[in-house]
């Protein structure tokens, strides 16, 4: 089968699509045909060996954790689940014609593979972290670089319980951001006083690593109150980094709720055959996203 290695750390050019073994599943794990494979900026935070200490990586490497697929394959234990399914989910290295999940769940009605493959990792980081930024409903959350694929979720699900959103993007995404149900501003100089300008901010997320940290301390008045997942220098400023993953299968279960009752949404930016992975990543990290980037596998 293809799939994207990379034998080394660096940039996109270290990405490669080679031939290899096909993964097998073990117990309580399936494998699945991929259609899709979800691009998260994680992905190429390990290819670059930013993060080994909490993704410890061993080269030759695989990449991916998202994926949409057919099952085609099921270990040990797995019950409820039949070859032929159309599921997505997380997994080992799903940049790849086949991939194994370790959490899945099915399809929604509707929803294509590219599509499904842009919700479990930016669902899962969006419930975990909405819960520890503590935000309650009648709240309002300000969230900084609302637009990707995080902030997507967290605008619907914050608006589905209740939550007051404001959010920060570029100018070209003004209207993407109101269609999610936030009130929307701009980044740039004078930002913090133009969210001052929407009202009282209770608690706040950083979520593009812009160098805002202080600012959103500023703004809430509370550095217990502010959760990045982009800034590792969050710490230093007593703010919470959130870098580890809940639970999968229920993050993946209340997406699928969601998605059903029409309250989520994640629009797919842009589609790139598997071949074109360092181009993913290089538009990924550019940042300026709105919504998701997948990898297409016909």
């Amino acid at each position: 089968m293809k799939k994207v290695i990379f034998a080394e750390f660096g940039g996109p050019d270290v990405l490669h699509l080679l031939d290899t073994d096909e993964p097998r599943p073990g117990p309580g794990r399936i494998r699945i045909a991929v259609r899709a494979a979800g691009v998260n900026p994680v992905d190429w935070r390990i290819r670059e060996g930013q993060i080994l200490g909490a993704h410890p990586t061993r080269l030759p490497s695989g990449l991916g954790l998202d994926a949409a697929g057919v099952v085609d394959g099921i270990g040990e234990g797995v019950r409820g689940t039949r070859v032929g399914d159309h599921v997505f989910g997380e997994g080992i290295d799903t940049y790849a014609e086949f991939a194994v999940l370790t959490a899945w769940t099915a399809m929604p009605a509707g929803l294509t593979f590219e599509e499904a493959a842009g919700y479990p990792s930016v669902v899962e980081t969006a419930l975990r972290i909405l819960g520890e930024v503590g935000v309650r409903p009648g709240q309002t959350l300000l969230v900084s670089g609302a637009s990707g694929g995080v902030g997507s979720a967290v605008l619907q699900i914050a608006r589905d319980r209740g939550i007051r959103v404001v959010g920060t993007a570029g100018a070209h995404n003004q209207d993407y951001l109101r269609s999610l149900g936030a009130l929307a501003t701009t980044y740039g100089e004078g930002w913090p006083d133009r969210v001052r300008g929407l009202g009282r901010v209770d608690a706040a997320l950083d979520l593009a690593g812009s160098g805002v940290i202080p600012e959103l301390v500023e703004l809430t008045g509370d550095a217990r109150k502010v959760v990045s997942i982009a800034d590792l220098g969050a710490p230093d400023h007593g703010v919470r980094f959130s870098g580890t993953a809940g639970s999968v299968p229920e993050a993946l279960t209340t997406a699928a709720d969601l998605i059903s009752r029409g309250r989520l949404h994640i629009p797919v930016e842009k589609s790139y055959p598997l071949a074109e992975a360092a181009a993913a990543h290089i538009d990924s990290r550019a940042g300026h996203t709105r919504g998701r980037r997948v990898l297409v596998v016909r």
